[in-house]
């Protein structure tokens, strides 16, 4: 029996493309309530224990208050900086008290920031943020049951986890980062609001997957060639050529992008970047890289540990672990 883990960023769905864009806002009311109806689902999976990351608005918090869940929440310790910075701190923390599996509410770069702290976390990513092509749009109460049967080890992780792909940044001189989705080098050196929707920055990029049916730097490569997150392979895409692709690059914002080239890219190659420039990660940008300051970028299949809520909750159904006997009634006699 192994505690469940959440994390909900009070930042996520509320950045600078509901302005430039079109993207919409998750207020944290609403995810009190997500919260509340995935802690309901855990409960019924076998949950008896939940670590939280706190935060300044009560997120998880409002439901630890209740009084059918008193003594079991407890909060793990965070620098309260009102940054990324919880996120990985609060990640480690819930690594080192073991939890069986980590609920998140965000999106890529909340589910980022989880990663830094937790490389291979056991995951169930609950989409609240902009760049939603990590974390999924899955019903909370359904989600937390299946955070709740891998935590409580009525089902084992390894029948269910998939193990997510992750491109590796080594910087010169400086700490190693990651992206989930993608890594991008822009034309640029300022990090200013961290969203990107300005297509004429981007020089390259390499992703994990590339998918046409979603939103931001994925959607430019999978309209030019579709990787999914079970390809053995990435993709890499030079910008600025003489040919185009038309994508939405944000919420309501399909653009045309320059594109120079494109091809699937390898498990372990690298691709160097030199600076001057940005890199961003899943959508935002990161990193000021100086001139002459280089970086290397390279795809490992050794990430998150994703909880496949759909296969557990069939298994669980197979394998009866919602029956019960009907209690017995006296007929008075």
């Amino acid at each position: 029996m192994k505690p469940v883990g959440i994390i909900a960023n009070p930042a996520s769905g509320k950045d600078i493309r509901r302005v430039v864009a079109r993207a919409s806002t998750f207020d944290n009311q609403e995810k009190q309530n997500i919260v509340r109806r995935a802690v309901a689902g855990a409960i019924a999976g076998g949950a008896t224990r939940f670590l939280y990351m706190p935060d300044g608005y009560g997120i998880v918090s409002e439901s630890a208050a209740e009084a059918a869940h008193e003594g079991m929440f407890e909060a793990v310790e965070s620098p309260g900086t009102n940054s990324a910075i919880d996120t990985v701190r609060a990640a480690r923390r819930l690594a080192e008290a073991g939890c069986g599996a980590v609920i998140t509410l965000g999106g890529d770069g909340t589910n980022r920031a989880v990663t830094l702290g937790w490389l291979d976390v056991p995951l169930v990513p609950i989409s609240t943020g902009t760049n939603n092509v990590f974390p999924r749009f899955v019903e909370a109460t359904v989600a937390g049951a299946a955070a709740g049967l891998v935590a409580s080890g009525r089902i084992p992780l390894a029948e269910v986890q998939h193990v997510a792909k992750v491109v590796h940044a080594e910087i010169e001189g400086e700490r190693d980062d990651l992206a989930l989705i993608d890594a991008v080098f822009l034309d640029e050196l300022f990090v200013g609001s961290r969203a990107i929707w300005d297509a004429s920055r981007l020089k390259l990029a390499v992703l994990t997957r590339a998918q046409p049916d979603v939103v931001g730097i994925s959607s430019i490569g999978g309209l030019l060639h579709p990787v999914t997150e079970t390809d053995e392979h990435g993709l890499f895409v030079a910008f600025r050529g003489a040919t185009s692709v038309l994508a939405p690059i944000a919420p309501g914002l399909y653009t045309d992008v320059p594109i120079e080239s494109f091809r699937t890219i390898p498990f372990e190659e690298r691709v160097t970047v030199v600076g001057p420039g940005i890199l961003a990660f899943d959508g935002e940008r990161e990193r000021i890289l100086q001139a002459g300051q280089s970086a290397s970028l390279r795809i490992i299949r050794d990430g998150p540990r994703v909880i496949d809520v759909h296969h557990t909750m069939n298994l669980a159904a197979c394998r009866g672990l919602f029956r019960a006997p009907l209690p017995e009634v006296s007929n008075g006699n």
